[in-house]
């Protein structure tokens, strides 16, 4: 197969034209989503610079970053209605089943919380 009839394949699968308006607040949701993954690719890359490539960064540099992380983070909670602090203890209380000794590869392995709530 060469790119061209790849393309052509996959592009059978494309949407043409969404069937649906977002309103105000989606559209608020879906740009903070892809401000929090750009940010988190932005930290992503430091860090592959810094074990892989060997390039110093310093630490105030990966904290601006994470504190860019932290921003998309808190505008999506605000967007959604949630408070950051539920979220965290909400997280905390999950790990704690999920690890109730602390984090082991073993315990990693047969995890037994994977029924999740929608």
């Amino acid at each position: 197969m060469d790119s061209n009839e790849y393309q052509y394949l996959a592009g059978r699968t494309l949407i043409d034209k969404p069937d649906f308006v977002l309103s105000p607040e989606e559209t608020m949701l879906v740009w903070n989503t892809l401000g929090l993954c750009g940010e988190a690719g932005e930290f992503a890359e430091l860090v592959k610079k810094l074990v892989f490539h060997k390039h110093h960064i310093s630490q105030i540099k990966l904290a601006e970053e994470l504190g860019d992380v932290l921003w998309y983070v808190a505008a999506i909670c605000s967007k959604l209605g949630l408070s950051m602090s539920d979220v965290m203890q909400a997280n905390v209380e999950k790990l704690k089943k999920r690890y109730p000794e602390g984090y082991s590869q073993e315990a990693s392995v047969r995890r037994q919380d994977e029924t999740t709530s929608e």
